[in-house]
């Protein structure tokens, strides 16, 4: 789901533009005058987080992502399954189902928090000790959107040393206050030139701005805090996700460096095809094969749906190859909702190539009744 698309806006459309759009459309669609709920709840959806220069900026840079816990990165609430349109900045490169990526143009996380935090002074420095974020992609088949599910991947990257327990040092040891910078990580340098001279502060060489230092670092680590060895994480697929949906599971990045907080883990859903069913945003459609005297004299059909359970489906006399029947219910779960799609079936007519003689002389009976 695109927001603009949504209102029929363009990218480029001012505050002033968007309000008029929503306002529209929520008129034309509003359930209290027999428009249509979910086109309403989409649209908005769209004008929350389109009227909000904030929020307008990180779905312009980000688009949509999944938090682990079952909130969107705007309202709290569980977004639709459609719609996700995640531009990271990794899309470009070349990369494969089950392969993790280390960022190496700085942190996702970080990025989130200046938006949410528009307006407000940032006068804290960045913390130089914290761990990366990874990308992860995953691969599910098309039942498992179904229900929620847990998917147990492994990972090679920095975990926190079990010896200093992420802190650097020997155990017994102390950690003490640089003694260069006295633990404010900066030190102060006075430049002179032919204006005049200036002070400016850069990072401590001793220390590299952490202001502490190990007495005696870790025999393990080295004074890093971490180490690389293979981690299984968790991760919870909720129901109804979708091809592209992102899911962030906070603190599933690499390991900071003496105590530094954890990056977080992203994990990119692909849902691969079904042979049988073709997923149409949360409906299912499928094609079913019946006889020519099925369809004119009507039949009961058995077919299998998508859970595994047997059902048995009613084509009415008459039935036209094209008809399409609708079971409510049995589509795809609402995502971060409650409720499901549909499924739909189409009826295929076939006609047969080749007949008995029996088979002949019954239908030119047929044909001499007028069928």
């Amino acid at each position: 789901m695109n927001y603009y698309e949504v209102l029929g806006v363009e990218k480029s459309a001012s505050q002033d533009e968007i309000k008029k759009a929503f306002h529209k459309l929520a008129h034309k669609y509003h359930p209290d005058k027999g428009g249509d709920e979910k086109k309403f709840k989409e649209i908005n959806e769209a004008y929350q987080v389109l009227s909000d220069s904030a929020k307008r900026a990180q779905y312009d840079q980000f688009g949509r992502v999944f938090d682990g816990n079952g909130a969107d990165g705007f309202s709290g609430q569980g977004g639709p399954a459609s719609g996700w349109d995640f531009n990271w900045a990794w899309q470009n490169k070349s990369q494969r189902h089950g392969q993790e990526f280390e960022f190496d143009f700085g942190d996702i996380g970080d990025v989130f928090e200046e938006f949410f935090n528009s307006g407000n002074q940032r006068t804290a420095k960045k913390d130089i000790r914290k761990g990366k974020d990874i990308q992860f992609d995953i691969e599910i088949p098309l039942e498992r959107t179904l229900k929620e599910s847990v998917e147990k991947i492994t990972l090679f990257k920095h975990i926190v040393c079990h010896r200093c327990k992420g802190n650097g040092a020997e155990p017994t040891t102390k950690i003490k206050e640089c003694f260069s910078c006295r633990g404010t990580g900066q030190v102060q340098q006075i430049k002179k030139t032919i204006f005049g001279s200036y002070t400016t502060f850069g990072i401590c060489p001793e220390c590299q701005g952490e202001g502490t230092k190990p007495e005696k670092p870790c025999n393990v680590c080295k004074g890093e805090g971490r180490v690389r060895a293979e981690d299984i994480i968790e991760i919870v697929i909720p129901s109804g996700v979708d091809t592209d949906q992102v899911i962030r599971v906070g603190g599933g990045g690499e390991a900071g460096r003496k105590g530094g907080k954890a990056g977080d883990l992203y994990a990119r859903i692909f849902v691969k095809k079904h042979s049988v069913f073709e997923r149409r945003g949360d409906d299912l459609f499928t094609k079913i094969e019946i006889s020519f005297s099925q369809a004119a004299l009507g039949h009961e059909i058995g077919m299998k749906i998508l859970e595994g359970a047997n059902i048995l489906l009613q084509a009415p006399a008459g039935s036209e190859s094209g008809k399409i029947l609708r079971i409510s219910g049995k589509g795809i779960p609402h995502f971060g909702t409650y409720g499901k799609g549909n499924l739909y079936v189409e009826l295929k007519v076939v006609i047969p190539k080749k007949l008995t003689r029996e088979q002949k002389e019954l239908l030119n009976q047929l044909k001499e009744e007028g069928l």
